[in-house]
């Protein structure tokens, strides 16, 4: 590949170029990229993960955090207790102030190794994989786990089977409280006819099959969805007793018992194994290997898509069980991903690590969340469980851009680089001549770092 391959691969599936990149790439970028899907790679780029906040820490604080509440709603029944609720606020305002400081370090821990780290594509991967199995913090609960689903359960495998990938996500606490699954309870079972407000929430099963597995367009039934739920029941989080790692816990007693059919097949297996055996079909389904490929090629190389790279994506995933390092490789290795001039814009998140990456900029992890929450997409606030959009239309509009200037503007002025240096180094053959007449054409350099990462040639990739 051409010196111009070395450079789309650093800042098309990676965040941008430095000169330790450029060297570590050579002459190879293919095998740059594909050398970052190894298990052996992989496993030492998940040292940085350990000691950090777990869900089974999150649940133990969520669960102090229930029962300060109860403590609350006693308290306040009583009108000489007003030292125990004190007390009690103390204990409440302990409990929030340390699982706040937990969650934005596990937060930032991606955005900060897409910056500093060496295998930047992986780290790209576990981005597009966090936001396909999107979860929203929306309340305590979500804001305890949902950055402890990317750690856990995607993390260690955007390079292996999406089988293991879709179980892992599914049995987390952040997905099972995200879409209520630990509130849903098999209608025939005798805990479902003792308690008449307690019955089947759909909502894990509609999404598994509309966003993670088929794809909405697929041809699945409202009765695929009701199915899919029934074999799902018992899926829910432990209480510190009898749990699986990550504080999965299944619950035969609220499993809906019996056969079920979906997508015309039948599944007989008692208990757990009944998803299990559903969710990797699904998994292996061609429509799950086209749906995750064309998000995959639209994420990548174009929003359009290219259904010759996905086709022969599909292939792939139809021949190795789903294995997503040998079908990434299919995509890195078709010709039309290495397209010129860059179309795809920039989303906030890779502009920001993106402009940290070139211009060397360290940033605390406070700023990470509110400049993204600034540029419109604070992690874990994509708001539903189809995620953030991943198109122009989506990032381009009056607001998006203003705040585009304005994060510009902001590394401009904190920045002490040589622009026209620096454009060179960054974008080499992909610059053109009319990015740097009007850097060299600016009143100041602050003016023309600025007009560099404004350029269209750094906000696209």
């Amino acid at each position: 590949m051409t010196d111009v391959a070395s450079y789309l691969a650093a800042n098309r599936f990676g965040y941008g170029v430095t000169p330790d990149i450029l060297r570590a790439i050579g002459n190879q970028p293919l095998a740059w990229l594909t050398a970052q899907l190894t298990t052996e790679r992989v496993s030492k780029l998940l040292a940085v993960t350990k000691g950090h906040w777990t869900s089974d820490v999150a649940l133990q604080h969520l669960a102090k955090h229930a029962q300060n509440k109860r403590k609350m709603r006693e308290n306040s029944n009583h009108g000489n207790a007003a030292k125990q609720q004190l007390e009690t606020d103390r204990q409440e305002m302990a409990v929030k102030k340390q699982l706040a400081k937990q969650v934005l370090a596990l937060t930032a821990l991606s955005i900060e190794q897409g910056i500093v780290s060496d295998s930047p594509f992986y780290w790209h991967l576990v981005d597009f994989f966090s936001n396909h199995f999107s979860v929203s913090a929306n309340n305590i609960q979500m804001r305890a786990l949902a950055p402890t689903l990317e750690v856990e359960a995607i993390a260690p495998r955007v390079t292996g089977n999406f089988s293991d990938l879709l179980q892992a996500v599914t049995a987390h606490p952040a997905m099972l409280f995200y879409l209520n699954n630990e509130k849903s309870f098999g209608p025939s079972t005798r805990f479902a006819q003792k308690r008449k407000d307690k019955g089947l929430n759909e909502n894990l099963g509609r999404e598994i099959l509309e966003l993670h597995t088929l794809g909405v367009d697929s041809e699945y039934t409202q009765g695929d969805v009701t199915e899919l739920a029934k074999a799902l029941t018992g899926w829910s989080i432990g209480r510190g007793i009898r749990q699986e790692p990550n504080g999965f816990m299944f619950r035969d007693v609220v499993h809906e018992p019996g056969e079920r059919v979906i997508l015309g097949k039948r599944y007989s297996q008692p208990g757990i194994k009944q998803g299990q055996a559903i969710l990797t079909d699904l998994a292996n389904h061609p429509n799950t290997a086209k749906h995750v490929s064309r998000k995959l090629v639209q994420h990548f190389i174009t929003d359009e898509g290219n259904e010759n790279i996905v086709a022969k994506m599909v292939d792939t995933w139809l021949s190795q069980q789903g294995n997503l390092a040998k079908v990434l490789t299919t995509m890195l290795s078709h010709p039309a991903s290495w397209q010129t001039p860059a179309v795809k814009l920039k989303t906030p998140r890779e502009l920001l690590i993106s402009s940290c990456r070139v211009c060397s900029l360290a940033l605390d992890k406070e700023d990470f969340i509110r400049h993204l929450t600034n540029l419109g997409q604070r992690p874990f606030n994509a708001g539903s469980p189809a995620g953030f959009k991943d198109n122009q239309q989506a990032w381009s509009g009056p607001h998006a851009m203003m705040s585009r200037i304005e994060w510009a503007s902001h590394v401009s002025r904190i920045v002490q680089v040589e622009p026209i240096q620096l454009a060179q180094q960054s974008l080499g053959p992909l610059l053109s001549k009319l990015s740097i007449q009007q850097m060299q054409q600016a009143e100041s350099k602050a003016q023309a770092l600025s007009l560099l990462l404004l350029s269209p040639e750094f906000q696209r990739r």
